[in-house]
């Protein structure tokens, strides 16, 4: 693995790593670390970086929803026009073309149920070449980019794998 792909991979698990120790981590020097993340977000290789938080312990009433989203592809551009008009929206924080028995995975928030399914009514599914949406409601989130998003009890018992 190279350097770049170690930095990456360091950073994906915890993003507030300074150069310094992402050097040491490495084997690099602190200022080559830091010149090495500035080379990856300048060539769009690095596109964010963003926090993981439990919504029930902070008292958020924001609600999060998974839109399924069958469409009709365009000619020349396939997926990529309607994806690029769904994105545009701010409710949108995730969009992913997908295989299977529908082709765009839309996750979007709200402050209520109520605010989704108009996005739902009146944005997305008029959208010249949506053919359906369903919709499901995020319930409660277990685990979040390999993080638990609650501390579980400690199952003493152990996992066993068949």
């Amino acid at each position: 693995m190279n350097i770049k792909n170690k930095i990456i991979n360091l950073l994906k698990e915890n993003a507030r790593l300074s150069f310094k120790d992402l050097g040491a981590m490495i084997g690099i020097s602190e200022a080559e670390a830091g010149n090495l993340v500035r080379e990856l977000e300048r060539d769009g290789i690095i596109r964010g970086y963003s926090v993981i938080v439990n919504e029930e312990a902070l008292s958020s009433d924001n609600v999060e929803a998974f839109i399924e989203v069958k469409v009709t592809p365009e000619a020349d551009c396939g997926f990529d026009e309607i994806a690029r008009t769904i994105m545009m929206y701010d409710e949108v924080k995730d969009l992913t073309l997908m295989s299977g028995a529908f082709d765009l995975a839309v996750t979007i928030s709200g402050t209520n149920y109520k605010e989704i399914a108009l996005f739902v009514a009146r944005k997305l599914s008029t959208i010249e070449g949506v053919i359906s949406t369903a919709t499901h409601f995020t319930l409660k989130p277990y685990k979040e980019k390999g993080f638990f998003i609650e501390d579980a009890p400690a199952d003493e018992r152990g996992f066993i794998s068949p």
